[in-house]
């Protein structure tokens, strides 16, 4: 008997497919899958693609494209619970529609513009990027899912998805080994594992020579470990929880497939795994809230694959890793969303030991420090969304998917976040350029970091934190958690010498301080030189916003969050050293309106008078109705 190519049953395994776990977990993808058949499928239009090189938009054609996936996505996985003709046929009109698009790659990355000055894609040049790849495995897996289905009702078919794959992925991976997401004069980061792990499994469905499939397989499995070796060895993730998704999750599951053709990690990468997989969960602040930095949202936008770190953190004894994994199991969608790409539906759906793992808690680490990243989280108590918890960003300005952000705090209370970062924008062409940061939610002035003298904290890696040190103390002496760095490199101001920032959780008071110090030369004087303006204290805070004098109040109660239990977050300060106004942000951008709300408040608090050193200090604390953790 021949090996299956990919790790799932295929649509012949009845006693899988027909079960009574995968048919209540189907149910309502087969409902919509049945509703939406014999409807016109999702359009990916000429003119929809060259919006991007026209006035920068990416949504339109894009949303197209994955609303053509999510379809297919349910079409195939009703075909494979009950593989009738009329729902084979949706299955092979999905697939063929994708054969026939002119391009798998996304505008935003398609270099046809550049090289050609076209606007419309060019088929002879097919471009390998997330999108290209993505197509490739979703192709993939149902070649090998509903392969023999295919060949009784469309004979073909499957000679198709093999050509187009050849043209369109395979061949541009062997034949050209200077893409820039291998690292070839570009850091490696997460496009890397992302596209090499869905050419992994194009070759292991797809393609027919074997010396090819084991060369494939083979460069696939060089590429993954040099991600690995390009990770911290703390496990650290500068473009933060979300990506740590779209990265290093999307190498745990290409290393899945690596292990299923025979190629298993080095002591190396078992090492960086090993520290990567705590990442997730020292994140968690509570609920389904997380820190977030860089391009990343506080709050996901859908289920990710949890099943992947449940299975590894096993694997490699992460007790932690393992709980917080199974503590998300009995979350809407956390035993299958095929929101997520067939794929990772599939593997999600056809786990067992996820299917198995015993209902758990999440650990709720007391603290956690990544030096390498400079990102430090910690909570008034260990294993309890109870109270506040604080993150402190260090690192630089000039990191991946990058925000000005050094030496920003965000605060949560009962597992919510009260104190902010907005997190990632709908990207446009804009985004990613020159001109990313005129986009608000990038700059220094909309995160919780000051403007010195009014000097806005500048985007490039040369603008970086220094000395960051943490402490979690005491508990038998009293003395709390502290996080101290210097933000002064942060800063293209003449004459500053340090900016020291200590930000302190005292868990028996309930209170975070943060305390400002700073010191300045006579460079500015010397030279004849006075203040560009005033310096300011931002903090971007969600929900109701108060001002009274020296003090704001922040109430916050999302989705899951009863408004009566909700308690506040009040802000204090001197009132006689700082004036203190409210900017009030509206929003009309769609991802961040899903996490925060129709607004974001911007607490600005303003010098009086500009001083060659002084010091300035916030507290927060909670107040008002007694606490409910974020469920």
């Amino acid at each position: 008997m021949t090996a299956p190519p990919l790790p799932a049953p295929d649509v012949t395994v009845r006693s899988f497919w027909g079960s009574h776990h995968v048919t209540g977990a189907l149910a309502p993808t087969l409902a919509v899958a049945d509703a939406e058949r014999g409807t016109p499928w999702p359009q990916t239009l000429a003119s929809q693609y060259a919006r991007f090189f026209r006035d920068g938009d990416r949504t339109v054609y894009e949303g197209h494209v994955a609303a053509r996936h999510a379809r297919l996505t349910r079409a195939t996985l009703a075909a494979l619970h009950d593989p009738r003709p009329d729902r084979v046929d949706e299955v092979v009109d999905g697939i063929l529609l994708l054969c026939e698009q002119s391009t798998w790659c996304w505008a935003a990355h398609d270099d046809t513009f550049e090289r050609f000055g076209r606007v419309t894609p060019t088929v002879t040049e097919p471009y390998l990027d997330l999108g290209a790849g993505e197509v490739a495995a979703q192709l993939a897996w149902i070649d090998h899912l509903l392969g023999p289905a295919l060949d009784d009702r469309a004979p073909g078919v499957r000679w198709r998805i093999r050509l187009e794959a050849q043209a369109r992925v395979l061949r541009p991976f062997t034949e050209r080994r200077d893409w820039w997401w291998l690292g070839v004069d570009h850091p490696i980061m997460n496009w890397s594992p992302w596209i090499q792990g869905n050419v992994l499994a194009a070759n292991l469905a797809l393609e027919e020579d074997p010396d090819r499939r084991r060369a494939v397989s083979a460069l696939v499995a060089e590429g993954i470990a040099a991600y690995w070796a390009s990770l911290p060895a703390d496990g650290g993730v500068d473009e933060g929880y979300n990506y740590w998704w779209q990265g290093a999750a999307r190498a745990l599951e290409a290393q899945d497939l690596l292990g299923f053709a025979g190629l298993e990690p080095g002591a190396e990468a078992l090492g960086r795994i090993r520290a990567t997989l705590a990442f997730p969960h020292a994140m968690h602040l509570g609920g389904d809230w997380y820190v977030n930095v860089a391009d990343g949202a506080a709050r996901p936008l859908a289920t990710w694959p949890w099943n992947v770190v449940y299975t590894w953190a096993l694997r490699v004894g992460d007790d932690d890793a393992a709980r917080h994994a199974a503590s998300c199991r009995g979350r809407p969608g956390g035993l299958f969303d095929e929101r997520s790409s067939l794929p990772r539906a599939v593997r999600m759906l056809s786990d067992a030991a996820w299917a198995d793992a015993p209902a758990a808690a999440p650990p709720l680490v007391g603290h956690a420090f990544f030096p390498s990243t400079g990102l430090a989280v910690a909570r008034s108590e260990a294993g309890s969304a109870r109270g506040l918890a604080v993150s402190v960003k260090g690192g630089h300005n000039g990191e991946n998917h990058n925000h000005v952000d050094v030496g920003s705090v965000i605060v949560a209370l009962d597992g919510v976040p009260v104190v902010v970062d907005a997190g990632k924008p709908t990207y446009r062409a804009g985004t990613f350029g020159p001109d990313r940061y005129d986009l608000w939610v990038v700059r220094g002035d909309w995160h919780n970091v000051p403007r010195v003298r009014g000097v806005e904290q500048a985007p490039g890696e040369q603008y970086a934190a220094r000395d960051f040190e943490t402490s979690d103390g005491d508990v038998a002496t009293g003395q709390g958690w502290r996080a101290r760095l210097d933000l002064a490199g942060g800063y293209p101001v003449d004459g500053l010498e340090r900016w020291w920032r200590e930000v302190a959780l005292d868990r028996d008071a309930e209170a975070v301080t943060v305390e400002d110090s700073w010191s300045f030369s006579d460079v500015g004087r010397a030279r004849g030189r006075t203040p560009e303006g005033r310096t300011a204290w931002h903090w971007l805070l969600a929900g109701d916003v108060t001002l009274a004098h020296g003090r704001a109040l922040a109430r916050f109660a999302p989705d899951g969050v009863d408004p009566a239990y909700a308690r506040a977050l009040a802000i204090a300060w001197d009132p006689d050293a700082v004036e203190a106004e409210l900017d009030v942000r509206d929003l009309d951008d769609p991802e961040l309106t899903a996490v925060w709300g129709e607004h974001l408040t911007r607490l600005r608090l303003t010098a009086r008078a500009e001083t060659p050193s002084g010091t300035f200090r916030v507290t927060m604390r909670p107040t008002g109705s007694r606490p409910q953790e974020a469920e």
